[in-house]
């Protein structure tokens, strides 16, 4: 996994791939026990309990040109755990937080929804 990781990053721009680099890195931290997979068609590193299937998806790192998605498969269902308005999207199920900066991934408001976010993907 690591290979098709390195892979995919290798097409981003320096930032990005730092970028990216360290929301991997935030992801492992609070994820300890998710897979970690890689969709190259979609530029995606995603993080699961049930790998080679969206069942279990957490959340995935998806490459912009200028920024970072962390999209939440069922982020629609965080909404009322998002006091500070984190979540973007109009999807049914997905959202997403825009990453421009390392420091966004400081916000502990994130980290709750990361967490929200497995716990429910944990069940299911």
């Amino acid at each position: 996994m690591e290979d098709q990781a390195a892979a995919l990053l290798a097409t981003c721009s320096p930032e990005i791939r730092t970028l990216a680099g360290a929301a991997r890195n935030f992801l492992r931290r609070l994820l300890p026990d998710a897979q970690e997979e890689v969709d190259e068609p979609a530029r995606l590193i995603a993080y699961t309990y049930q790998p080679g299937t969206y069942k279990g998806l957490i959340v995935a790192i998806a490459l912009h040109q200028a920024h970072i998605n962390l999209m939440f498969a069922r982020g629609a269902d965080l909404l009322t755990q998002d006091p500070t308005a984190l979540l973007e999207g109009t999807g049914k199920k997905a959202r997403h937080v825009k990453i421009a900066t390392e420091s966004r991934l400081s916000d502990p408001d994130l980290a709750t929804l990361v967490t929200a976010a497995a716990a429910a993907a944990a069940v299911r």
